[in-house]
């Protein structure tokens, strides 16, 4: 099961001189907005799939969780490597190998929170410059720790809607 890509436009400031700061407490508000999406529902709903073919929403939660430390590992070798190297994986594979059905999910919630506390912490010893600083994606495709950060932000938004979705197909 795939889940289909829905994008929200967070308002990202524009380039500024004092972007990063704006960056760094959007990337930290995000886990807040993943659980107040989940707010008030039980485990079974959490578990449910009102709608065939689309993962649950412990599915999604458990792949933010997955994705967070890889996403923030990408971020750790721009910072501290020249042009470093990093390749992608498939969610699907994740979701079939690594015990989705298994997953505490307040320890999800939880990595997700402790993640993004931590490279908010390195990120803020870092000059503006830094959101230039480049790696390679998939080997070859320059990216820049700016792309990355304000892509991470956007990764937990991007998931909501199908929170919301399944919610509603729920009648909760």
């Amino acid at each position: 099961m795939r889940a289909t890509r829905l994008r929200i436009v967070r308002p990202i400031p524009k380039s500024t001189m004092n972007r990063l700061p704006e960056l760094i407490d959007l990337y930290l508000a995000g886990p807040a907005r993943l659980r107040a999406a989940i707010a008030g529902m039980t485990p079974e709903q959490l578990l449910a799939r009102p709608i065939e073919g689309r993962w649950n929403t412990a599915e999604v939660i458990v792949h933010l969780s997955d994705f967070e430390p890889v996403l923030a590992e990408r971020m750790k070798r721009i910072v501290a490597l020249d042009n470093p190297s990093f390749f992608g994986a498939d969610e699907n594979d994740f979701l079939k190998h690594l015990a989705y059905d298994a997953r505490d999910l307040e320890e999800e919630l939880r990595t997700i929170e402790l993640t993004r506390s931590q490279m908010a912490r390195i990120l803020r010893t870092l000059p503006e410059s830094a959101l230039n600083r480049q790696g390679l994606r998939n080997g070859e495709i320059p990216t820049t720790l700016e792309k990355i950060l304000v892509g991470t932000i956007r990764h937990i938004d991007s998931h909501l809607p199908f929170i919301a979705e399944k919610r509603k197909a729920m009648g909760i």
